[in-house]
């Protein structure tokens, strides 16, 4: 099969595309042919590996020395069951998916840079919302595991106020939805080329953060959650952190390690099915284009999700 390989950490140079063994299901497992995937802000952290000495070593440890130690990266699988281990009671051939590859913090999988995938049958893996095409479906699960991550975090009464710092992001663009849908009044913080985006998500005021005196329009927040974390700050992202009622709470996606449980995953197909989330893509690339998507993700102004079509 065809699949893109991170041959080494470094630059998108590393990506390139290869014909590999096409993987043969467990016993557990189904083998997925994959119809669309996305280049996340993870994945280009884990191909860069540019960070201080220290958290290098650590994520070394996790992901491999000098390079992946599974060099088809990816975690975000839309596609069609080919194939089923003998044990596979959930799922039919033909069954139209989409799943995360990673169900705990010790349980993940890379390898949706690829046409197939295996993924046991049991993990963040289930029939893709009916109302949302393949592509559609790949911009749910990394930005809505990690917002919902977010959201858990709160405690949400009708009319709270909540800011979301980095609202046109992946993660932002879902917590905007989840954060409406539990019945919050949404302050949104993102460039003025994505007020009209973040409002058609629900968002009831809009900051930009490039103006000069932006902390000025800060009021105070029971929530303020940032969905960028330490890859951004600004003066503005600064004076939010103490924007808060007496009781409020600042939650960063940077505060420990996300939590990607089932029920979360489950919740989001849900959702989706309802329309009361709407997934945002920008831009979408052919496999074969992967490197393009990277440089893209990089800049670090996408507007929702960039996926890949396979």
């Amino acid at each position: 099969m065809k699949a893109i390989e991170c041959l080494k950490y470094g630059e998108v140079e590393n990506l390139v595309l290869s014909n590999v063994k096409k993987p043969t299901p467990k016993a557990n497992e189904v083998l997925i042919k994959i119809r669309a995937t996305s280049v996340t802000t993870s994945d280009v952290l884990i191909r860069r590996l540019n960070e201080p000495m220290i958290p290098r070593f650590i994520l070394q440890l996790i992901f491999g020395f000098g390079r992946p130690r599974n060099p088809i990266l990816g975690m975000v699988t839309a596609g069609i069951v080919e194939r089923k281990g003998k044990d596979v009671t959930l799922f039919e051939i033909g069954d139209e998916v989409f799943a995360y590859g990673s169900i705990s913090p010790t349980k993940r999988r890379f390898g949706s840079y690829a046409e197939y995938i295996c993924l046991p049958e049991d993990w963040n893996l289930t029939l893709k919302p009916v109302n949302l095409c393949f592509e559609e479906a790949a911009a749910i699960p990394y930005g809505g595991l990690l917002a919902s991550h977010l959201l858990k975090k709160t405690n949400i009464s009708r009319n709270d106020k909540v800011l979301i710092y980095g609202a046109s992001g992946s993660i932002g663009t879902i917590a905007i939805q989840l954060a409406k849908h539990l019945g919050a009044h949404v302050t949104s913080v993102c460039s003025r080329k994505n007020f009209e985006l973040v409002k058609s998500l629900g968002s009831d005021v809009m900051i930009d953060y490039t103006l000069e005196n932006a902390e000025t329009q800060l009021e105070r927040y029971k929530y303020v959650i940032d969905a960028v974390g330490n890859s951004k700050s600004s003066k503005l992202k600064e004076k939010s952190k103490k924007a808060l009622t007496s009781n409020g709470k600042y939650i960063s996606i940077d505060h420990g390690t996300p939590l990607t449980p089932k029920e979360a995953f489950f919740n989001l197909k849900t959702l989706a099915e309802q329309e009361k989330i709407t997934p945002v893509i920008d831009r979408i690339y052919p496999l074969e284009k992967i490197a393009e998507a990277h440089k893209y993700v990089e800049m670090g102004h996408k507007r929702g999700n960039v996926v890949i079509t396979i």
